[in-house]
């Protein structure tokens, strides 16, 4: 008997450590993590090399050259100068590499996608697999950098945009290889498949910065940080409306920096995902440290969990971040019984939103898929601070868990919503703990009891 007090005890204390508040002491250690990329000193004009910034012109063969140096010489920042650089084919990255967008300078890929052939190893919705390479590539490399005022244009409307329509097969094909435990250089795609490529994908990488420059008409997700490490994206801005123009998507990475970022996505504006089912379970490579402040959201969900989360995510925080525009959800937690894994330690404190059609919703029925399995996923330890929006159209704060594991250890303290339609739903949920919420406005004082209140008076 002792034995199972002492237990409960010690959950009662987690439960309470727990809900004390925002963990700066956590956040702060994760900060002294995250540095970046080092930027060489030693400077190349792309101009110098072949480049004209004339629209026309394919400027690949410059690209590479500068590469090549920078691998020869120990790294080089390559400066691009203001002008339009049309680029045919893939930029594949080596290590303490900087290119240096300068104001007025557009790196414009062209559309066709036997351009990005051969395969390159990556990765699509959470699996494994080899395919189209993405636009600007790292495999297996340390201290890269992509910085500056000036744009990348995927210039994808007219090709890879286009695809999702015919998707399903080649989309089927991959997750049936992950279920199936194919070995991952059995999964070839590429030519003749309809997986679009990410326009930035650093895979396996140490070090790495993105600033200030402008991303749209990306193919696929704009940036894919994959199984990467130590990596600042800051002041990046986008205006990408194409087919699933996620705008940053951390997958199995770890001490990541997303701050002062302006949004303007398709899709998702931040999605922290870690795989897929069975090569998530496998790989057991936790997405976690991901702090996410200062930035202005607009698009489709502001910030996202999974759905392709298998490996786990841990160790998220959401700070100081309002809205440039519409955002059909603020916080998205989302996972289903096909995916096992665990969502942990999530921190939100002082966000607000405009209207939206669901303000917080965390879901372990994600899409409905998945309901005969049995993987199901962990979510707890969620702590809200501060969220405020001035209309949500539907749902207000949502839990739902499963009766397997339910969503549990939850508080929420200052949560405004002026308007709402469903202000509060919970299904299978542990220890949730409320404290100053306002889920359609604020009360004032009771009204005073009248004789049109009388229940005795006869009509």
């Amino acid at each position: 008997m002792k034995k199972y007090i002492a237990i409960i005890a010690l959950l009662c204390v987690g439960i309470s450590v727990f809900a004390s508040g925002f963990d700066e002491a956590k956040r702060d250690s994760i900060l002294r993590h995250i540095s970046g990329a080092k930027i060489p000193t030693r400077t190349v004009n792309i101009l110098k090399l072949g480049a004209k910034g004339d629209g026309k012109k394919d400027c690949l063969p410059a690209f590479r050259k500068a590469l090549k140096q920078s691998a020869q010489r120990g790294g080089l920042r390559i400066i691009v100068p203001a002008g339009t650089y049309y680029i045919k084919g893939p930029i594949h990255l080596v290590s303490n590499t900087c290119i240096d967008l300068q104001e007025g300078a557009t790196l414009k890929f062209a559309p066709q996608p036997e351009y990005y052939l051969p395969m390159v190893k990556t990765s699509w919705e959470g699996t494994f697999l080899q395919n189209y390479s993405p636009f600007i590539y790292g495999y297996g490399l340390h201290d890269v950098a992509i910085i500056g005022k000036g744009t990348i244009d995927g210039n994808a409307a007219t090709t890879f945009a286009t695809w999702r329509k015919d998707q399903r097969k080649d989309r089927d094909l991959s997750r049936q290889m992950n279920h199936d435990e194919t070995p991952v250089a059995e999964r070839n795609f590429g030519k003749g498949s309809l997986l679009r490529p990410q326009l930035i994908q650093l895979f396996c990488c140490t070090g790495i910065t993105l600033s200030d420059f402008f991303i749209t008409n990306s193919p696929f997700w704009c940036v894919h940080l994959l199984k990467s490490e130590n990596v600042i994206c800051r002041r990046l801005r986008y205006d990408a409306k194409l087919v699933n123009n996620d705008g940053i998507d951390p997958e199995c990475s770890r001490n990541v920096l997303i701050e002062d970022v302006s949004f303007n996505n398709g899709d998702d504006n931040v999605a922290i995902k870690s795989c897929r089912d069975n090569d998530g379970w496998n790989l057991g490579s936790p997405s976690e440290n991901i702090i996410i402040r200062d930035c202005r959201f607009k698009g489709l969900h502001a910030v996202v969990i999974g759905s392709e989360m298998s490996a786990g995510v841990r160790n998220v925080f959401v700070e100081n971040c309002t809205y440039a525009g519409y955002c059909k959800r603020g916080i998205f937690v989302k996972t289903n019984p096909n995916r096992g894994g665990f969502v942990e330690n999530l921190y939100v404190r002082n966000c607000e939103f405009d209207e939206v059609e669901d303000l917080f919703y965390v879901t372990s029925m994600y899409a409905g898929e998945g309901m005969d399995d049995n993987h199901f996923s962990t979510v707890r330890n969620i702590f809200v601070d501060g969220l405020r929006c001035n209309k949500a159209r539907i749902g207000g704060i949502i839990l739902q868990g499963t009766e397997a594991k339910p969503v549990s250890n939850v508080t929420f303290r200052n949560v405004d919503i002026k308007e709402v339609k469903n202000a509060l739903s919970m299904d299978n949920t542990e220890s949730v703990v409320f404290s100053s919420c306002h889920l359609g406005g604020k009360a004032g004082v009771p009204t005073q009891v009248t004789a049109k209140d009388n229940l005795f008076s006869s009509h």
